[in-house]
């Protein structure tokens, strides 16, 4: 006899709960169960509900994110920190090798790892500033300093303005251009 077991695989919004079948005597799908001596006729009424059901375990089970996905314009700086770092690492160890095998590269590699320092440096800086200023700007900070209600404040007004202004030209059109006191 088979015994139901409950699998849950999150979905896009909820996680569907399943129920499979299996057997518990089966190591796997394709090899069948001892029975015990069951003649055929009491295995196929045994394996009837399994048969009807059909047998689905998910590859994976998806867990939820533990941390919010990065803003874009941060994950771009990022992905070009990593990158500008990864070239001044391998800058590094060619000036190194280079210096050891007493190569005339050696000293124009020295240099320009320097340099690569210098920009990977920036390149980590920039990551940080650019975080804080989408913080500053998205309002993450929830504080009352913060600027980002104030800017959002301002939007809503320009939008509402727009909005009558636009209103006020669709009237005038409506009229005929009756209204106006001059032509454009």
């Amino acid at each position: 006899m088979g015994t139901a077991e409950r699998q849950e695989a999150p979905t896009a919004g909820d996680a569907a709960h399943l129920t499979a079948w299996r057997e518990p005597e089966a190591r796997d799908r394709d090899i069948p169960a001892d029975d015990g001596g069951a003649g055929p006729g009491e295995q196929a009424a045994a394996r009837e509900p399994a048969q009807e059901q059909s047998y689905y375990r998910p590859l994976w089970v998806e867990e939820p994110a533990r941390r919010r996905r990065m803003p874009d314009p941060v994950r771009t700086a990022a992905v070009r920190a990593v990158l500008i770092i990864a070239v001044t690492l391998v800058q590094a160890m060619v000036a190194f090798l280079c210096t050891l095998a007493g190569s005339w590269l050696a000293f124009p590699m020295v240099l320009s790892s320097v340099a690569s320092t210098v920009v990977a440096t920036w390149g980590a800086l920039d990551v940080w500033v650019t975080r804080q200023v989408w913080n500053q700007r998205n309002g993450v900070v929830s504080a009352p300093s913060s600027t980002a209600r104030a800017l959002r404040r301002e939007r809503r007004k320009a939008r509402r303005q727009a909005r009558a202004a636009e209103r006020a030209q669709e009237r005038i059109r409506r009229r005929g251009g009756a209204g106006q006191l001059s032509h454009p």
